[in-house]
């Protein structure tokens, strides 16, 4: 798929040119995982206004996924950079901007201690993610990482293997999406994504002992589906779940709402009230209109 890259990137904590914005083979982040990431979307409006979704808690987050990596980086450094970034890049149509920080020493000793760290951020254009009209998705052979193993609560960029590995089996069997279970047989969530069912009205999501990412749009639908009234139940999901359940959608920055068509053999029904019940109202929030969730949308003149 065709990038448009933004044309600043923010490296060495400087910006510059992203065609200059290069680090070196021998980057140690490069070879061992050592980094943490987060994605954030920037709607932009015929004002020229840039308006971000859940800003502080997205600085937020990547800051504590940081200080997994010994590598301490405060919220409003991070929320201020993104803020020049997109002044400085001045977008004519809605973007994605992926900040990472990393191990950028030149060094072959798998570590985090006593080791050079660094701050990036790059953007590109981004519409669809994953098709509206809703995809089709298989159960992966891999199973979802372990947090006694592996640091769930962060987006180390190391355990993106097995979601890559998930993504591409399901492509090549001929599906758009993988949904993974964790160790203990329960449902986990998709290969980047977060998983809703809906069940006679009711809405169910892996609950955050399940190894899960704690998804910040998937926070995002929880607090909007209690404000309309709806039961939210997070829990332990069976496989066998997916295949009675009325509605299956999936929520994540790039892919938004999203819902599900079919599962293994399964087609699920065409009438998806709650989620277009929730998927309306986000709507209804991004056009700023007022509602008790409008604190999270903010605006950047550029």
């Amino acid at each position: 798929m065709a990038k448009t890259f933004l044309p600043y990137a923010y490296l060495r904590w400087a910006f510059l040119s992203f065609q200059d914005a290069n680090i070196s083979i021998a980057t140690h982040a490069l070879h061992y995982g050592t980094a943490a990431f987060w994605g954030i979307r920037v709607t932009v409006t015929d004002e020229w206004n840039a308006l971000f979704f859940r800003l502080d808690d997205h600085a937020k987050r990547l800051s504590r996924s940081a200080h997994y990596l010994g590598y301490e980086i405060a919220p409003e450094f991070i929320r201020s950079r993104l803020i020049e970034f997109v002044e400085m890049n001045k977008p004519t149509t809605s973007i994605y901007i992926r900040p990472l920080v990393y191990t950028s020493d030149l060094d072959i000793s798998p570590r985090l201690h006593e080791i050079e760290k660094d701050f990036l951020i790059y953007g590109i254009e981004l519409g669809d993610y994953l098709s509206a009209d809703g995809v089709s998705a298989t159960i992966s052979s891999w199973v979802r990482q372990s947090d006694a193993s592996f640091p769930l609560r962060a987006k180390i960029s190391g355990g993106y293997i097995t979601s890559a590995l998930a993504k591409s089996e399901a492509v090549e069997r001929w599906f758009d999406e993988a949904l993974m279970m964790n160790s203990a047989g329960k449902l986990s969530e998709w290969s980047g994504m977060n998983v809703f069912l809906v069940r006679d009205g009711t809405i169910i999501t892996p609950g955050v002992t399940e190894d899960i990412l704690e998804g910040i749009t998937r926070s995002s639908v929880i607090s909007i589906a209690r404000h309309l009234g709806y039961e939210v139940i997070e829990r332990s999901v069976d496989k066998s779940e997916l295949f009675i359940a009325d509605e299956v959608f999936l929520t994540g920055t790039a892919a938004r709402i999203t819902p599900v068509k079919k599962i293994e053999q399964y087609i699920l029904p065409a009438d998806r009230p709650v989620f277009s019940a929730l998927k309306s109202y986000m709507n209804t929030i991004f056009s700023r209109e007022a509602t008790p969730f409008s604190y999270w949308i903010e605006e950047v003149k550029f």
